[in-house]
């Protein structure tokens, strides 16, 4: 059986500074513990054109997509900065070697003294986004984080239902991340929109969109798109600067002004996933994932303790502003999607590339330890995706956070150890849920009986 193979060599870049940004007036307020956080003005941004991929740190040419300018103290925080992004490129010699220090970037696990999310008095059912139990079924909002070394730790992640992870220019990487079930006050460091944004998200209906701005030529498109903007084009409520954090990884946003400014964002509603404790049949055992881009990297290691896998970013442990134990995930999904140059491109020439994800294409999904080939499906930007098995069952992901990495499928993620396990899950007897395209059930999301999958290729189609 073939294995998943994708070799990597990780090297430091050269730090170096990039040109100041225009500085625009701001107000500083100090916090209750003395840090400074500043509050933005009260008019829109007009718009900033000198953004680097990885914050002026990299060498890398600059980028035109942030909209929020730095004061001329920010600036020189930037240029202060020495952290380059890592350096990683395919090489065909090994074959089958995993990111250094990606899947066992962390091998021992810290205790879990997570900040507790207290369960609804009276649940209505369970979350179409996550499988637990929720009290109602509240708007939905996504905001788009940054993904490089300097963006660690992040702000409120741990509280997104669904994360997704998608290629931007220079081959760094962006979060998008989906909250409704939990909202927390403070979310980031928030960057700018792509064009893979604009359909992703058509399939949360018209879900509330935060993120820090976006080239001129893409606005329009964004103008256009099912989601409903809260960003500081709009208004700058519920955005600050962190005066803790070097620029420009210090902007913050209040979830709950989002939400308040978009009262008519659609509420969470069935995507097509479903979700079950009980562990599916057919699985390989797979506790480590990682895959690599040209300047950045992910890993995923298996807690068996804590039935999640363990997340790293760019060669380190995936850290959270909220906890010691860092970004978890219930379920990872590795979904392959054909990506292609876009028409955007930023002042150094780097292009934006455009992940499609409509249509149908490979995925593969690990949850409790194990992994399933899987086929998703979107047949148009409405419709939610779903996963199915060669059987044509319906994937069930285990309750909790979900993520999606959106994945070219000309590179390859490296799964291990692709092996049988000892002990064969005992099937789960529920039926199949309710099909994405009918009004959501109330209720916990059913998941469908699986049979045994075939001896599966673990590479991208």
């Amino acid at each position: 059986m073939p294995m998943l193979a994708c070799a990597v060599v990780c090297s430091a870049m050269v730090a170096s500074c990039a040109p100041a940004p225009t500085a625009v007036e701001k107000t500083l307020t100090t916090t209750t513990d003395g840090s400074s956080t500043r509050v933005l003005p009260t008019t829109p941004p007009s718009g900033d054109d000198s953004e680097s991929p990885d914050g002026g740190t990299s060498g890398a040419p600059s980028s035109s997509l942030d909209a929020v300018p730095l004061t001329p103290e920010e600036a020189a925080k930037e240029a202060r900065s020495t952290e380059a992004p890592i350096l990683v490129t395919p090489s065909p010699s090994f074959p089958t070697e995993s990111p250094k220090n990606e899947a066992d970037a962390e091998t021992v696990p810290p205790p879990d003294n997570r900040p507790a999310v207290p369960l609804p008095a009276n649940p209505i059912g369970f979350s179409p986004l996550t499988g637990r139990p929720i009290g109602s079924r509240d708007p939905v909002l996504v905001v788009k984080l940054d993904n490089t070394r300097n963006a660690q730790p992040h702000a409120g992640l741990i509280h997104a239902d669904v994360v997704y992870l998608e290629e931007v220019e220079y081959g760094i990487t962006r979060i998008a991340a989906v909250f409704s079930s939990n909202i927390p006050k403070r979310i980031g460091p928030v960057r700018s929109a792509r064009i893979t944004d604009i359909d992703l998200f058509a399939q949360y209906g018209k879900p509330a969109f935060a993120y820090s701005g976006a080239q001129k030529k893409m606005r329009p498109h964004l103008a256009a798109a099912s989601v409903y903007d809260v960003s500081p084009y709009t208004s700058n409520s519920g955005y600050s600067r962190d005066g803790r954090r070097p620029a420009p990884y210090n902007l913050y946003f209040d979830g709950r002004s989002g939400i308040q400014r978009a009262q008519n964002s659609t509420p969470a509603r069935d995507m097509g996933f479903v979700f079950d404790k009980a562990t599916p049949v057919g699985g390989l055992n797979a506790t480590t994932a990682a895959m690599a881009w040209g300047y950045g990297s992910a890993g995923f290691t298996y807690d068996k303790a804590g039935h999640e896998y363990r997340i790293s970013l760019n060669g380190q442990p995936a850290r959270a502003e909220e906890w010691s134990g860092g970004q978890r995930a219930a379920t990872v999904v590795i979904q392959y999607v054909k990506q292609e140059k876009s028409a955007f491109y930023d002042k150094g020439g780097g292009n934006t590339p455009h992940a499609d994800t409509i249509g149908t294409g490979t995925a593969m999904v690990m949850r409790d330890g194990l992994v399933w080939e899987t086929t998703w499906s979107r047949p148009n930007a409405k419709s939610g995706t779903t996963f199915t098995l060669p059987d044509g069952s319906l994937m069930a992901f285990r309750p909790g956070q979900l993520w999606i990495v959106l994945l070219d499928k000309k590179r390859t993620a490296t799964i291990k150890p692709l092996t049988r396990p000892k002990v064969v899950p005992t099937p789960s007897p529920t039926p199949s849920p309710t099909p994405p395209s009918a009004p959501p059930a109330e209720g916990a999301p059913q998941a469908p009986s699986s049979t045994d999958v075939p001896t599966t290729s673990a590479s991208g189609p």
